[in-house]
């Protein structure tokens, strides 16, 4: 049938020239922002899923930041050990001279003094924002290590902690007064050495007991110290693949094939022409 009020060919040419419009703005959309699914309209599963993923992934970076201050936490204890571990060699070294005869004991004591105030400036200066990992009488340490999202839903940060009670150097750490408590902790004895002109060969030798006994002490607290860092090191390596690995399933699931997408849009403009 042929009519001069309706043009059944313009009306099909129109509805297509609108199709194809439609497509162009949707592929030029994809181009412009490199994303296939960006809003839920485009896929509602998909970016459901990208979604959650995503905040995931912010988690995950805020624990990768909460890793490295965990890190920094124990490489300020390390240090404060391995600088306990030369004082205390030191005083080893004086108590052997102090052996020897003819030496003047008060003299030799006079150095071991410094080196006695030189770890309770350890004990208080291992401090990193606030917390004394060498101290006793303080809350037990704890590193953020991961973040977990169970089949539930449900969400977890999960933690490791360091027993600052066990592995306490000196007694508790007064942040009012930048001191440590040097009566208790396994710095004690070694803190209450001293030497006088009627000090025995006994008596030294009994001092150098409490020295073995104090480097033993140290090895063992350098060692959980040295463990811990291991754990963090693997877990901040395991935490950045587990990031990558996340962002390549969002990339999957969202993001636009960019070769397709500006093949499809030629192909529409040539159309639309």
């Amino acid at each position: 049938m042929s009519s001069i009020l309706t043009n059944t060919s313009a009306l099909a040419a129109l509805q297509t020239l609108r199709t194809i419009n439609n497509d162009m703005e949707t592929t030029q959309g994809r181009i412009s922002s490199g994303e296939r699914v960006g809003a839920a309209k485009d896929n509602a599963a998909y970016w459901s899923i990208a979604t959650t993923m995503r905040s995931d992934n912010a988690a995950l970076s805020a624990v990768q930041d909460a890793l490295g201050l965990g890190a920094a936490k124990v490489d300020v204890a390390y240090g404060g050990v391995e600088a306990a571990i030369d004082v205390v060699k030191t005083i080893k070294q004086k108590l052997v001279t102090a052996t020897e005869q003819g030496v003047d004991k008060v003299k030799v004591q006079e150095e071991i003094t410094q080196l006695q105030d030189q770890l309770k400036s350890i004990g208080a200066s291992a401090t990193f924002n606030g917390e004394n990992w060498l101290a006793g009488g303080n809350a037990d340490g704890t590193v953020v290590t991961g973040f977990v999202r169970g089949d539930d839903g449900t969400v977890k940060v999960t933690t490791a902690s360091y027993d600052s009670a066990t592995n306490a150097l000196f007694g508790a750490y007064d942040p009012s007064t930048g001191e440590v408590d040097d009566s208790t902790g396994y710095m004690a004895d070694t803190l209450a050495i001293e030497l006088t002109d009627a000090t025995t060969d006994a008596e030294v030798a009994g001092h150098l007991d409490t020295i073995e006994t104090a480097l033993t002490n140290l090895s063992t607290v350098g060692s959980n110290l040295g463990s811990l860092s291991m754990r963090i090191g693997l877990q901040e390596d395991f935490a950045s693949k587990l990031s990558d690995a996340l962002e390549k399933g969002v990339g999957r699931l969202v993001d636009a094939d960019m070769n397709e997408e500006s093949t499809r849009l030629k192909a529409l403009q040539t159309q639309q022409q």
